[in-house]
Parts: C-alpha cells; structure tokens; sequence
C-alpha cells in the first residue's frame, strides 16, 4: 500500500520559523482577537497586528473607506492604541496561542521609530518586527521615510541598532526602482522584507464633485493591485538575498502561490479579509490541495520557481 504523500508547508523568515507562508497583512485583522471567532488562529503561519505607534492615535476624519473596482481605497490614518495599551490589553490573548506573532510598528521621526522598536524587544509574545516606511516623515519636510534610499538607510540602521527581534521592513510601492529600495533596507540590517505596501490613489464622487476620501488620497489595496505586486516582487528577489513577504490582492490559494513563485518564501492576505473572515485557513487548505495533487512535498521548492531556467 502506498503512503499518502505528506505536504510540509513549513518556511523561514529570517530566524522565524513558521508552520506555513500564511501570514495576516497588517491593518486588516485587528489585534487578533476579532477574527478569533470565525478561524482557529493556531493554523496561521503568523500573526501581524495592526500598526502600532508610541502613543494612541485617533486616525483620520471619515469617509476613509471608499470600495473601487476590484479593491478598495483606505485613509484610515494609522489609527491604533498605542505599544503600550497593545502590550497590556492585546498581547495576552495572543500568548494563547502557537502562532507567532509580528508587530508592525511607525513613527513619525527616526527617535520614533527607535524607541518603538526598542520598546518591544525582549516582550514575551512578540516574535518579530515589521517595520512601515511608508510613513511622512516629519523631520525632512514630509517627505516618506520609505521612498528617499538616504532617509531609508537611516532610519532601518537606526532601528537595527535597537532590536535583536527579526526586522522585516514594509516597502513602499511608490518609487522609481523598488529593487534599489530593497537593496538599501537589506544592507541596512533588514532581515526581511514586506512587499508590496499600497498604492496611493483617489476617487471622486461626481455628484459633489469633491473627493471620496476626507484625506482625498488613500492606499488602493486588493485584486487591482496584484500584478504590480507580482511584478515588484519577482524584481525584488533578483535583487537580494534575504526572504520577502509578498502581499497585494491575494484573495485564493492560487494568487499565494503566484506570489511564491515569483520569489516571495509567505504571503500576506488583507483584504481579502474584509470580504471573507475565513480566507486565510481556506488559501492554507487550498496550498495543501495543490501540493497533494502536484505530488510536491515541500512548499519551500516553489519559492522562486518562475525564474527557473
């Protein structure tokens, strides 16, 4: 009789170890806990919480959603309770449970972002760190700490110097050449590396003529962005050598495994949890479906595989 072939979806990221590539864009699954009642958090690969920032922040006046043609537009404004609230209130919950769990974090000056850093390291519970670039940066004239390769440089080597936790740093898609952005974020002390973050887009609504979004720009995610993601992300891999994380309209297990194999080692899913609360463990059964009927044992042997040859 022979033995049903057994599927390892297991990766690395860095130091971090996880069960599959399966991860939680961050943003678009709260702290954990609200998605808690309609999936088994335990069968994620990992956990990314909602960006965090030293102190509370209310975020943007609404409207700050605006749905679009396969995505939507959001200026949420980086609302979040603040490191603190988030260690006392949130993390506990999270300790229950097997899956590692990956701060994303910002700030609006370097001192912020080292010190944010700094305040998680050696926090039992906390696994990893995702750091947001794509954030004003008010010490150089509201230019984007993630689209200048000086200011990037600066800011990932300042935050390196505060953490020994894995540092993946979120890239920002809108720049010239993402490859010589990753490039700088890798020679600064990156371990990984997220991409891509959204694409700054508006809408208008034609009756009131006046834009959708109280913010009038806003970050377009979903199914609209996928093949510049994919694009991005194939173009990255060739460019460095430490594991990306890809992410941007991944809403089935067949997009996960576009990404994968254009060079990603785990994906990100996140908007595609507003539309469905299950989608994660459903791309993680439908990963395991493709390689049982592939007769692939290991999901490791995708990444990269369409630059084979």
């Amino acid at each position: 009789m022979v033995e049903p072939l057994s599927s390892n979806l297991e990766v690395t990221i860095g130091s971090l170890k996880l069960k599959n590539p399966v991860m939680t864009a961050s943003g678009t699954f709260g702290y954990g806990p609200e998605y808690a009642e309609f999936i088994d958090l335990n069968r994620l690969g990992a956990i990314v919480v909602k960006g965090l920032s030293l102190e509370p922040k209310e975020g943007n006046p609404p409207p700050r959603i605006v749905e679009t043609a396969s995505g939507m537009l959001n200026s949420i404004g980086l609302q979040n309770i603040g490191i603190t609230a988030f260690i006392k209130e949130k993390l506990p919950f999270l300790k229950r449970f097997s899956t590692p769990v990956i701060v994303n974090f910002f700030g609006d000056s370097l001192d912020e972002y080292a010190e944010a850093a700094s305040r998680f390291d050696g926090v039992d519970g906390i696994h990893a760190l995702e750091m947001n670039i794509s954030c004003p940066n008010k010490q150089a004239g509201w230019s984007v700490f993630g689209t200048d390769p000086a200011v990037t440089c600066e800011v990932v080597s300042a935050v390196r110097k505060k953490t020994k936790l894995p540092l993946i740093v979120k890239l920002s898609p809108n720049v010239t050449d993402i490859a010589l952005m990753a490039r700088v974020a890798e020679d600064s002390g990156a371990d990984a590396l997220s991409l891509i973050n959204t694409l700054t887009g508006m809408a208008i609504d034609i009756r009131t003529r006046r834009p959708k979004l109280a913010n009038i720009r806003g970050g377009l995610s979903g199914p609209a962005i996928k093949p510049v993601a994919i694009r991005m992300v194939y173009d990255v891999y060739k460019a460095v050598k430490i594991p990306l994380i890809g992410m941007g309209g991944i809403m089935n297990a067949e997009d996960a495994l576009e990404f994968m194999m254009a060079g990603a080692a785990a994906v990100a899913v996140g908007t595609a949890n507003f539309v469905n609360p299950s989608v994660t463990v459903e791309i993680i059964d439908g990963m395991t479906a493709f390689m049982e009927r592939g007769k692939i044992q290991e999901i490791r042997s995708l990444i990269g595989a369409a630059h084979a040859g």
